[in-house]
């Protein structure tokens, strides 16, 4: 009993930085992808911080709650529903997409920069109030520096892997971009074996060392 109380905890402080940090990275896509010419995502009423339009059942929600209960909050991974960004439709396609990439992995810095104070703020707060609000807030930095180092991973259909073809010289870029079809399966390949978290585990580490050390966390 005492476990499952504890797993009930768990999902509900991590529920709304889980969910923030997946839903408004994409959202960051689509908001980029109009304000360079593409408007697709704006039409379909993807450009919006309401999780219900980003949700994915298994990706958001499924996910997430298995990996907390085998994990106890110590690592934390979903995704949402991918916003459709249609590359032609940008002014400069090549030149927008790294735009568009990077707006995703941005928006996770500026969340993990949200909790970092909201961290701080709890220093202030009644304890009943400020111990929920610091685990909350130490889980909203720890996911959002996993999801921005993660899509930064120059790996097609990753963000990193759109940012490399970017900034590629056009035939490298072409031949790059024929990684994406094999990119999915690369990155189970490199999950199931723990490749990618001996990759991710020093970089978060960093990310997240680096802003407790700007909001002076510890």
């Amino acid at each position: 009993m005492a476990d499952i109380n504890a797993l009930i905890q768990t999902i509900a402080v991590a529920a709304l930085p889980v969910i923030f940090a997946i839903t408004l990275h994409e959202a960051a896509h689509g908001y980029a992808a109009r304000h360079f010419g593409d408007p697709t995502a704006w039409q379909l009423g993807r450009i919006t911080i309401n999780p219900l339009k980003h949700i994915d059942p298994v990706g958001t929600v499924l996910i997430p709650a298995v990996i907390l209960l085998f994990s106890g909050g110590n690592f934390l991974f979903g995704y949402a529903k991918p916003v459709p960004v249609d590359f032609g439709r940008l002014r400069n396609p090549k030149r927008d997409m790294f735009w568009v990439a990077a707006a995703g992995p941005g928006a996770n810095l500026v969340m993990a920069f949200f909790w970092a104070l909201m961290f701080k703020l709890s220093w202030l707060l009644p304890q009943y109030f400020s111990l929920p609000l610091a685990r909350m807030a130490e889980l909203g930095i720890i996911v959002n520096c996993v999801l921005m180092v993660l899509n930064l991973l120059p790996l097609p259909p990753l963000d990193g892997g759109r940012i490399a073809v970017s900034l590629l010289p056009h035939r490298l870029a072409w031949q790059f971009a024929k990684l994406e079809r094999w990119g999915f399966p690369i990155l189970l390949v490199l999950l199931f074996t723990g490749i990618l978290g001996d990759i991710l585990a020093p970089l978060v580490a960093f990310a997240a060392r680096a802003i407790e050390l700007i909001f002076g966390l510890y």
